[in-house]
């Protein structure tokens, strides 16, 4: 319990009687009648409010999972214990994550509605800003006195534990144009190649514009017209994604953190493969490290989100090579690995004792998010010594990197460089391309 505003008015109209005391009988009289009246009026205003005041119970009501960045309206339930005074003023707080954004509070509640006896409610509109477990501690009530001398802090023990996962209708919805029809055809057939495919579909009439080599010359024969093959990329093929959470992905940029852009491409394509046949498994690796099994089919995809919704990034050692090695000893068939990280120069002789080993046995992806920050840094125009070095040092640093990419593209790797905005794209595009290239 602490002092009210009203309080603090008196007390200072009080402090200033008595410094007018100093100067004059009666001023100095009023100010020792005036202190010995008050004084057991604000002790029983405050002991009215301690003992006799009611409480409130408050209850929360809000959904056990939601989707980031989309807003959501959480219900507040409140009734009264049954004590003889209501507080006069009612302030509520709910207690709230930090990373969730609402300009409801501190509200006030109206004491009026209390006296109905029925249960009082209150909404209000909650935006999560970051996805993971969120925990709500409770809820504060600051109740004010009859006479508002005194302020009362209740807390109300109301935990809710909520799990906040990607918005995937946000994620598809960002990809682009071309990209959101490819994503809204799949499913719903096949993307067939005609006549140059890797596995047989079916037969079909011929069309003008057809290849002679799609001719079924057997069928064409038994039926007495010209009959097409049709084929389709093959499916029920094995994609694993290992995810980079150290350091290299650590980085902030105007749309938030590297990883959570990486991340969401990599959910999408993994709906993008399950969609298509194929199975999907998982791993990360530097600051949380996890490993979900290949699993097929669509409805696999929710658990896939159980599982990946609360991943973060840190500023944590993270080392590829081991990885991989991991991913050798894990993988019983072949499968296309797509590695997600910041690769540098000196992964050139840290990776060079393993690249080998994973091509021998699978198809091998290196996926490198660029830093924006040097690529600026190299563009511009420096104006003195010390930018001249800065801008000299950063053009150094990314030729440096390219050429690491183009020796890995010489020794026959696929590797992928992208900005974290376009990198949902870029990897559908290549995991098509590949599909269709029959490497794997």
């Amino acid at each position: 319990m602490r002092p009210g505003a009203a309080l603090a008015v008196l007390a200072l109209a009080w402090f200033v009687l008595g410094a007018a005391g100093f100067f004059s009988d009666f001023f100095s009289l009023i100010w020792i009648y005036s202190g010995l009246s008050l004084l057991p009026i604000i002790v029983f205003d405050g002991l009215v409010l301690f003992f006799l005041s009611d409480r409130l119970n408050v209850k929360r009501e809000i959904p056990l999972s939601l989707a980031q960045d989309e807003s959501v309206m959480v219900k507040l339930e409140l009734q009264r214990e049954g004590k003889v005074f209501l507080p006069s003023k009612i302030l509520l707080w709910d207690l709230h994550p930090l990373s969730a954004e609402t300009a409801a509070f501190p509200a006030t509640l109206d004491r009026k509605l209390f006296y109905l006896g029925k249960t009082v409610f209150f909404e209000y509109t909650l935006l999560p800003r970051e996805r993971g477990l969120w925990f709500f501690r409770g809820l504060e009530l600051l109740l004010s006195s009859p006479l508002r001398f005194w302020c009362l802090k209740a807390f109300h023990p109301c935990e809710s534990t909520i799990r906040i996962y990607p918005n995937f209708n946000k994620i598809k919805a960002s990809a682009g144009k071309d990209l959101r029809g490819l994503l809204e055809r799949s499913g719903v057939k096949n993307i067939r190649k005609r006549g140059l495919g890797l596995e047989f579909n079916s037969l079909r009439d011929y069309q003008e514009g057809d290849s002679i080599r799609a001719v079924d010359w057997r069928a064409t024969s038994r039926r007495r017209k010209v009959i097409i093959r049709e084929y389709q990329e093959e499916q029920d093929q094995q994609i694993l994604f290992l995810l980079d959470s150290g350091y290299r992905l650590h980085r902030r940029d105007d749309t938030g953190f590297q990883f959570d852009k990486a991340l969401e491409a990599v959910l999408l394509l993994c709906w993008f493969c399950l969609k298509h046949g194929d199975s999907v498994a998982f791993g990360s690796f530097g600051s949380v490290k996890r490993w979900l099994n290949p699993r097929k089919g669509l409805s696999s995809f929710p658990l896939l989100m159980n599982s990946l919704y609360d991943i973060s990034s840190s500023p944590f050692p993270s080392s590829p090579f081991s990885a991989l090695e991991d991913a050798l000893v894990r993988l019983k068939r072949r499968s296309l690995i797509i590695l997600i990280s910041n690769f540098r120069e000196e992964d050139r002789e840290s990776l060079s004792w393993i690249l080998g080993r994973v091509e021998k046995r699978h198809l091998l992806l290196l996926v490198s998010l660029r830093e924006k920050e040097s690529e600026q840094l190299a563009a511009r125009q420096p104006n003195g010594m010390d930018e001249a070095l800065e801008t000299a040092a950063a053009f150094s640093y990314l030729k440096a990197r390219r050429n690491l990419y183009q020796t890995w593209e010489h020794s026959g790797l696929l590797t992928l460089e992208s900005s974290a905005e376009d990198l949902s794209a870029s990897l559908i595009n290549r995991y098509l391309s590949v599909k269709r290239s029959g490497r794997l």
